[in-house]
């Protein structure tokens, strides 16, 4: 089987990104993108370090995450099995992604950025439940915020309900935030459903 060696050879299999998809990228918090943050309970935290590369599933009974500052989150490390295999990679690397989901939602927001972790006493009880508390809080330095397309999930049907269901900002709402009403809104959210059957596959 042929393995692809660079990058131009794969470019051109793809071709270029659309303009939309490279305009709604934030580098901080924008109203819409808090919006969609903190309805999500659950993430996948993706780390890489010396050992090689983790992916773990982060929940909550509220926000995964609580935003610091529009540059800043936070996310409380709850015990678990202790392998600790986020945190060993953080404390020895720090790149992380994080992509947040919402129940019925084919949507996805991706955050790029680096972590460290903390024992701080504050935080920590900023995030106590029932007199427990985090054994640390990861705090993760925005470099990048951007919805994900939602094919993915449409083709998982992983989800009953629809994304029209629930009161989360549109990627056209996004898209138009992002790009001072330029492009997205309406047209670009009235599109997409036929833009996604023809382009599933």
């Amino acid at each position: 089987m042929n393995k692809l060696s660079s990058i131009a050879e794969l470019e051109a299999l793809y071709g270029v990104p659309g303009a939309p998809a490279m305009r709604k990228v934030a580098t901080r918090m924008t109203p819409l993108y808090r919006a969609w943050i903190m309805a999500s309970k659950l993430c996948i935290l993706s780390t890489v370090g010396p050992a090689g590369t983790d992916g773990s599933p982060r929940g909550d009974d509220g926000p995964v995450v609580v935003e610091h500052d529009e540059q800043t989150l936070l996310m409380p490390d709850w015990r678990g099995n202790n392998r600790l295999d986020s945190l060993r990679n953080i404390v020895e690397d720090g790149r992380v992604s994080l992509l947040f989901m919402v129940a019925g939602a084919h949507n996805v927001v991706r955050v790029n950025g680096t972590a460290f972790v903390t024992d701080d006493a504050d935080l920590r009880a900023g995030f106590e439940k029932a007199g427990r508390q985090p054994a640390t809080v990861i705090v993760i330095q925005i470099a990048e915020i951007y919805s994900q397309c939602a094919r993915a999930l449409m083709r998982a049907r992983i989800w009953s309900a629809e994304d029209e269901s629930l009161a989360l900002p549109s990627v056209g709402e996004i898209l138009a935030e992002m790009t001072s009403g330029e492009e997205g809104g309406a047209p670009y959210d009235d599109a997409w459903s036929a833009r996604a059957e023809k382009t599933m596959w």
